[in-house]
């Protein structure tokens, strides 16, 4: 399956003319050199440029492609302002706003293979350990080369893969672009992945990469507008350029890629780090007096919300700065040192998916937590709310619901910790002023050594309805622990209800036990999504209840969980029997040790009056 040489466009209309002469001949330097910022002359407005080829091709290969490229882009799109080509082995990108070290995923392109392999189940398992091997290799792949390619067999088949980023793009932001593009041959501007079984494609050769090259200075090193009163007529060009030796694209063909964590080996701590870390608690301790006048000395006025462990402010700092101050409950059950280790815990995690930690403040027995202001409330005031819910359609819900995964992932997976959070729920997603969802309230979250798969404990702490029989029965919770709570919130936001108060006609069912036994789209899905498609939302339901499978080996990892529901080309495996935990009544905390037995039973005898029934399934609907 070569990729056609029809090229993908970008447009935006723009006033002015781009001429052919704004592309420079010489897209590579004679190093053949990705350069950040390089700058010739043109004519009139500053043009920000990015031309990149596959990372496997030769330098000569990759000028003649980004030279034909550039003419064809001045063809098509000769009033526009902003264009992106593809074509088989190299890219053109240009904007009159500057596009470097930002990650891009739209516009996309996806290519499709309609051939059959032997054995989807086995070829689906090779191309995630592929893909997990590929990933920390291209994202790591410093300034100059983010690429990364490789094989593995699918018993009678073979999977060959490419993963690419443009090197302009820090790791993590590589990582995140990969993520977004996950499951599918799909090729968007900052990053793009492909797989096949034909290894033609994937010649691995690959040129060694030279020294990097001087970077200019875009508007510096440009030539002086000539004389005359014609100074209008400078156009700065802002040139990045990569070649096979600098990789940086896969251009003109899909790119498949997941997010796996690299492992990290242990090592000791040095007390230079020690004091590191005492350096970055005192920073981000705030002085109480400070906090309280920002909050009005924490007025019901100024009061967001309330949990089992606080309350919420609103607050403004005197710069302007607006914050959200946590104030924990006196019986919060923490020591000092218990607090402040939390603190750099949280300090640590630093995602776009993720509410930010500004700081704390210790006073007394008082406890502050300080962040980052997110204006949208939480996502249960919307889904839950018969109005607002109607403000999210499904493109939007389902943004959310892969970006709650991108998050959860990094939390699992892909920080330098793998931290579980125990207490993902609709009220601790954030959402933004572009209503793009934040994880928030890491209280419970526990952090994971090296290579720990689980944990126990006697204090079971989290909300009625997300949590995983296991941890809500016998206190053991993992990774999967998290997995499903996300499945009971993939069903709140397809639903518009809560788990737990799931109304059928004059009768209140638990919703995950009710997808699992009905099974009909139409009985549980929002009736204000209006526009959609109930194969893609069937899809989600159906990875929904994989995740809340009573065999905790049986659920997939969030990694898994991305893959499934980026690629629709990918099989999805036939759910077996939840081992629901149903607690009637509303949404309540849990904070304290029980007696399980008498709740195991309970939970068990329910479980036995669910469907039995076989389930055969060729589309992805759910039972």
């Amino acid at each position: 399956m070569d990729p056609p040489n029809l090229p993908l466009l970008r447009l935006l209309t723009l006033a002015s003319t781009i001429t052919a002469q704004s592309f420079p001949t010489p897209y590579c330097g004679s190093t053949g050199n990705f350069s950040a910022s390089s700058a010739v002359s043109g004519t009139s407005q500053t043009l920000y440029v990015i031309g990149s080829c596959r990372g496997d091709l030769p330098a000569e290969s990759c000028r003649a492609c980004l030279n034909a490229s550039a003419s064809d882009v001045h063809d098509l799109c000769s009033l526009q302002k902003e264009a992106v080509l593809y074509s088989g082995n190299c890219t053109i990108r240009y904007s009159n706003a500057s596009i470097f070290g930002t990650v891009t995923t739209d516009p996309r392109y996806l290519l499709y293979n309609g051939n059959n392999v032997t054995s989807p189940d086995t070829y689906n398992a090779a191309l995630q350990t592929l893909l997990g091997s590929l990933q920390g290799e291209a994202a790591g792949g410093g300034s100059l080369r983010k690429y990364a390619t490789g094989n593995e067999s699918a018993g009678f088949d073979r999977i060959y893969a490419t993963v690419q980023c443009t090197p302009d793009l820090t790791e993590q932001d590589c990582s995140d672009c990969l993520v977004t593009v996950l499951g599918v041959n799909i090729m968007a501007p900052s990053c793009q992945f492909r797989y096949e079984t034909n290894d033609r494609f994937f010649d691995p050769v690959s040129e060694p990469l030279p020294p990097p090259p001087a970077l200019l200075s875009p508007a510096a090193d440009a030539p002086p507008p000539p004389p005359g009163g014609k100074s209008n007529s400078t156009k700065t060009v802002i040139i990045a350029v990569a070649t096979s030796a600098s990789v940086v694209l896969v251009i003109g063909v899909v790119i498949l890629l997941i997010m796996k964590r690299k492992k990290k080996q242990p090592r000791q701590r040095v007390e230079g780090e020690v004091e590191d870390e005492i350096s970055t608690a005192e920073s981000l301790h705030y002085d109480f007096g400070t906090i309280r006048v920002a909050t009005d000395n924490f007025s019901d006025s100024k009061k967001l919300g309330e949990g089992g462990f606080g309350v919420v402010y609103m607050g403004r700092l005197s710069n302007g700065q607006e914050i959200a101050v946590k104030r924990l409950s006196h019986n919060y059950g923490q020591g000092e040192v218990e607090f402040k280790n939390e603190v750099m815990l949280l300090a640590r995690l630093q995602h776009r998916n993720l509410v930010r930690l500004l700081g704390f403040c210790l006073e007394g027995v008082d406890r502050l937590l300080i962040y980052e202001f997110v204006p949208n409330s939480s996502l249960d005031q919307f889904i839950f709310d018969p109005l607002k819910r109607a403000n999210l359609d499904w493109d939007r819900r389902r943004k959310i619901i892969m970006v709650v995964a991108r998050g959860m992932l990094y939390l699992h997976e892909d920080s330098r910790l793998c931290i579980i959070h125990r207490d993902l729920k609709a009220s601790n997603i954030l959402l933004n002023s572009d209503m793009n969802p934040k994880i928030s309230d890491f209280g419970m979250a526990r952090l994971f050594e090296l290579d720990q798969t689980q944990a126990e404990t006697n204090r079971v702490v989290g909300t009625y309805g997300y949590m995983a029989p296991e941890y809500a029965m016998h206190g053991n919770f993992s990774v999967k622990s998290d997995v499903f709570s996300f499945e009971v919130l993939i069903l709140e936001i397809v639903s518009g209800q809560k788990n737990n108060l799931f109304r059928v006609g004059d009768n209140t069912e638990v919703l995950t036990s009710y997808c699992w036994r009905e099974g009909t789209i139409s009985k549980i899905i929002d009736p204000s999504i209006t526009s959609a498609s109930s194969t893609e939302i069937a899809r989600c339901i159906h990875i929904g209840l994989l995740c809340v499978q009573e065999n905790v080996a049986d659920r997939p990892t969030m990694f898994s969980v991305l893959l499934m529901l980026n690629s629709h080309s990918i099989t999805l495996q036939v759910p077996s029997q939840p081992e629901f935990f149903i607690h009637r009544g509303d949404e309540s905390d849990v904070s304290s040790t029980w007696d399980y037995s008498s709740r195991v039973e309970r939970s068990r005898s329910r479980s036995n009056h669910l469907s039995k029934k076989e389930v055969s399934v060729t589309e992805p609907y759910p039972r």
